[in-house]
């Protein structure tokens, strides 16, 4: 008797043990759980003006971006501040280069400073040309927004007898893309402030925020209700 109460006071002793130790099927699930509880005294009430900043709608415009590379930035970072692609508008427009009507590279000093002194004579501009360093020295006679319209200078001044000119890209044509983000909600607006050293830097402002077509669809539907209701009196 004493010997089978010895035996079970012991096994007892062991099955606590094992408990404790989490050896047992289902003991050991039950940290975890406790880890992940929610601590209601780590929790806080929203007052009625976080809500209402919570709630609120704002209209934010990004850019101009020029390049992709910029514009693959902002979309990855705006993806990262939880904000859809289908939230945000892109407008896009081409920037014109620049052309000039400029010399050809001048390959010596002599043949530079009879050029100059034929178009001082003749009375027209010129100055010289600013970086290229492979095409010094080169003088600039004028400046295009198109390709044509240096190419049009150019064949004015071969009528004219004029040579040794030639049409010089000085900027290629770029892309500008502006984001616009019409509905942004406290969160992602919060979000955007705290970003540090956006793709866009500096280039944001305010824009006006899209109604939304919710109001608008149960003024529709109100009416037609009322309408229907008049119809079978």
């Amino acid at each position: 008797m004493l010997r089978a109460a010895v035996i079970l006071l012991f096994v007892a002793n062991v099955l606590v043990f094992a408990w404790n130790k989490g050896w047992i099927a289902g003991a050991s699930s039950s940290a975890p759980r406790l880890d992940q509880q929610i601590h209601p005294e780590r929790l806080s009430l929203l007052n009625q003006k976080a809500v209402t900043a919570l709630a609120a709608r704002s209209c934010l415009e990004l850019g101009p971006l020029i390049g992709d590379e910029l514009l693959k930035r902002a979309n990855a970072t705006l993806a990262a501040a939880g904000i859809p692609s289908a939230a945000i508008e892109s407008r896009s427009v081409d920037t014109g280069g620049v052309w000039a009507l400029a010399t050809i590279k001048m390959p010596s000093k002599d043949f530079r400073e009879r050029k100059e002194e034929t178009y001082r004579n003749a009375k027209i501009a010129f100055e010289p040309l600013q970086g290229f360093p492979d095409e010094q020295p080169t003088l600039v006679l004028s400046k295009h927004d198109s390709e044509a319209a240096a190419q049009a200078a150019l064949d004015g001044m071969t009528k004219r007898a004029y040579k040794g000119l030639r049409v010089l890209r000085l900027q290629e044509p770029l892309q500008q893309t502006t984001l616009r983000l019409s509905r942004l909600d406290g969160v992602q607006t919060g979000k955007l402030n705290a970003l540090a050293n956006p793709p866009w830097g500096e280039k944001r402002k305010d824009c006006a925020v899209e109604a939304s077509s919710a109001p608008a669809e149960a003024s529709a539907a109100a009416s037609g209700s009322a309408a229907g209701s008049g119809a079978s009196r």
